[in-house]
């Protein structure tokens, strides 16, 4: 079976940190929720950046959807297929409200503005967030935030999900929703999170990042 998406031997270095990765290598197939698990400063959010382009890596190669990925046109396919929820989610919210937000991904797709708006609606009630469309998104609260950050990727539809800490700041009905869509999803997934009983209740596989190397837990 082909991976969907496949970090093969990857290294990368920042100037001040020295490596963080050091031929690291990580593959993700259809129907697996992946844990990524580590300490802070392990590298496992600069590895979901090099799945999506956002980071090139020193060596090694980035292999998505059944091709190896080099140049900024190859990558800007991979993240209409894939899903990133960014750790901080005010690092992905950039339209005045909720609605608008959450619509831009499906537009920038070629929906209609009315299709668009359909999507929107089902994936914000899907997330329990019914009634937000109009909030003014700069004003909600951190859990508030995280939820609509990932309305805005499902509402894309993508084929893959990289989830970086999405259960940061939720409240404990939001967590047990959050998890029952989790659940519910077909798309592969790839999870990072500090959370135990989180990742208990989802994953079907886990890794950690050490040394700057993937390992089978």
């Amino acid at each position: 079976m082909t991976a969907l998406i496949t970090a093969e031997q990857v290294s990368y270095s920042y100037p001040q940190q020295g490596m963080v990765l050091d031929q690291a290598s990580l593959s993700l197939y259809a129907g697996e929720k992946v844990s990524l698990e580590g300490s802070n400063g392990a590298g496992k959010t600069t590895l979901f950046n090099l799945l999506v382009g956002l980071n090139k890596p020193k060596a090694g190669k980035i292999i998505a959807f059944g091709k190896e990925r080099l140049v900024e046109a190859d990558f800007i396919e991979v993240r209409s297929r894939a899903g990133f929820l960014f750790q901080d989610p005010d690092d992905q919210l950039f339209c005045p409200t909720v609605l608008e937000d959450v619509a831009f991904g499906p537009m920038n797709q070629g929906k209609t503005a009315e299709e668009a708006k359909t999507i929107s609606l089902e994936v914000l009630d899907c997330l329990g967030m019914a009634g937000f469309e109009e909030r003014v998104t700069h004003q909600l609260s951190g859990g508030e935030k995280r939820l609509i950050t990932l309305a805005s990727v499902l509402a894309m539809k993508p084929e893959v999900l990289l989830l970086d800490e999405p259960s940061n700041a939720l409240d404990k009905d939001a967590r047990i929703r959050l998890i029952e869509v989790l659940q519910s999803l077909s798309q592969a997934m790839i999870i990072i999170s500090h959370e135990p009983s989180f990742l208990d209740a989802l994953v079907t596989r886990r890794t950690r990042l050490e040394g700057g190397k993937v390992l089978d837990v």
